[in-house]
């Protein structure tokens, strides 16, 4: 996975397919960070500290320990991920159902926005979780951030609290699924 490649098209202007598949030994982590750098940017922009703009790759490393990671190319650029747990072992207090899932680190390279990446890294995500045997999948974003919250709703996630990490400036809603309504 390198930079060199951003953009990268074929000879008719026609952009490489994206092929998604989980993280393998090899794969490097600083790459992945960076991802995560660029694609939250906008968010560190408008004042929204989200941890992925700024992690470090130790602490890349250790996210993406916690769970199941997939990355998505095209051709040898990374231009997304996520990262996929079930059951996902929530903090004390965090409204989490018991058995549920997660997903963390989701993120798509700005070049890729409005091809329909994020939404099939979301069904990816979904799908993982349901094949551990978690009925529901919970996540949290900045409370802050309406696009991404109206964007989760959209795709069936319902508010159902609210919690406070200590490695960001904002509150985070806290969004539940119920995979059996896929």
């Amino acid at each position: 996975m390198s930079r060199s490649s951003v953009g990268t098209s074929t000879p008719l202007g026609r952009r490489e397919p994206v092929a998604v598949r989980p993280f393998a030994e090899g794969d490097s982590v600083a790459d992945l960070t960076r991802l995560l750098h660029r694609a939250y940017s906008d968010h560190a922009a408008e004042g929204r500290v989200f941890f992925a703009s700024y992690q470090s790759v130790q602490d890349t490393a250790y996210r993406l320990g916690r769970g199941e990671c997939w990355v998505a190319l095209q051709g040898d650029e990374l231009v997304g991920t996520v990262t996929v747990a079930a059951p996902y072992v929530a903090p004390e207090g965090y409204p989490a159902p018991t058995g549920a899932g997660s997903f963390w680190q989701l993120a798509v390279d700005p070049s890729q926005r409005g091809t329909g990446l994020g939404q099939r890294l979301l069904l990816l995500a979904e799908a993982r979780v349901a094949e551990h045997g978690a009925e529901q999948v919970v996540i949290d974003t900045s409370s802050q951030a309406a696009d991404l919250v109206g964007w989760y709703r959209r795709w069936g996630y319902v508010p159902v609290g609210t919690w406070r990490w200590d490695v960001t400036n904002y509150d985070s809603v806290v969004l539940v699924k119920d995979l059996a309504t896929r």
